[in-house]
């Protein structure tokens, strides 16, 4: 994972055009790349929890675990998934394609 900043960061909107050179379709590709990163994180975080879940509904019996709580805070602590998606477009990490892009080639075979 690159080096994320955990506070925000100024960005210069044209910079974030100059790959797609359109502010409003950067923007759309990087919410959608951070909702990929939020669906993995979560499918991470859910599958390691998922080893200290217990079955007893009775909250007398249930207790903390150290490893558990170790594990959510590592997890809070991670840069948000937008953050990570911006960074990640930024540096070109980001493969993306035009739908348009995909319908004329088609058409011209």
């Amino acid at each position: 994972m690159a080096q994320v900043p955990a506070s925000i960061v100024t960005r210069n909107v044209s910079d974030l055009a100059a790959e797609t050179g359109n502010v409003y379709e950067s923007v759309s590709i990087i919410s959608k790349r951070a909702n990929q990163i939020a669906v993995k994180v979560k499918e991470e975080l859910n599958s390691k929890l998922a080893e200290f879940a217990t079955t007893v509904d009775n909250l007398e019996e249930v207790f903390e675990n150290r490893e558990q709580i170790e594990i959510s805070k590592y997890y809070e602590r991670m840069p948000k998934p937008t953050n990570m998606a911006i960074e990640e477009f930024v540096e070109g990490k980001v493969y993306f394609r035009k739908a348009d892009d995909e319908e004329q080639t088609s058409s011209a075979l």
